[in-house]
């Protein structure tokens, strides 16, 4: 699993690395593979600032500082585009970094407690270009679901990066 997100993690340190940039990521349902794929690369220093594993209310305010009140925006909720955009520009914001990546999603079996179907998530790129985007796997394997929600963030982020 991991050997296949390491080739696009190389991708984003060399890019990162040529620009001398540097990412923070907040994730929820890949439980850290973005990270440990982009910690895999020698020479993560230069680039990787920190992560968060953001999993529940309780760590959202406390590792993002995302309060409630922030939470009852209109569109805002976990496992939404506004709530990965939201993530991904505090991350950046908290780091002082170029660049940050979030993700938000159900990994599966089931679905979560919104009404998202397993293999739903919401991915937000922060920095010079923003982007989000949401993804359906349609597929109830969380292992697999996890994989294909960290390789799509990380391509994503790629291709954010190029613009």
């Amino acid at each position: 699993m991991m050997k296949d997100l390491v080739p696009l993690a190389e991708k984003v340190a060399v890019h990162l690395i040529a620009q001398k940039q540097r990412i923070a990521i907040a994730e929820s349902s890949t439980g850290g593979l973005i990270s440990a794929a982009l910690l895999a690369v020698p020479g993560a220093s230069a680039y990787f600032l920190g992560s968060a594993v953001v999993y529940t209310r309780e760590a959202r305010r406390l590792l993002t500082d995302i309060t409630d009140a922030e939470m009852k925006v209109e569109g805002v909720r976990s496992s939404s585009e506004p709530y990965a955009e939201l993530l991904a520009q505090r991350m950046r914001a908290r780091f002082g970094c170029d660049w940050a990546l979030s993700e938000t999603g159900a990994a599966g079996p089931g679905g979560n407690r919104y009404g998202d179907a397993a293999g739903h998530t919401c991915i937000a790129v922060a920095g010079p270009s923003n982007a989000v985007m949401t993804l359906e796997t349609g597929n109830a394997d969380r292992l697999g679901n996890m994989h294909v929600f960290a390789s799509t963030a990380l391509t994503f982020l790629l291709h954010t990066m190029a613009k």
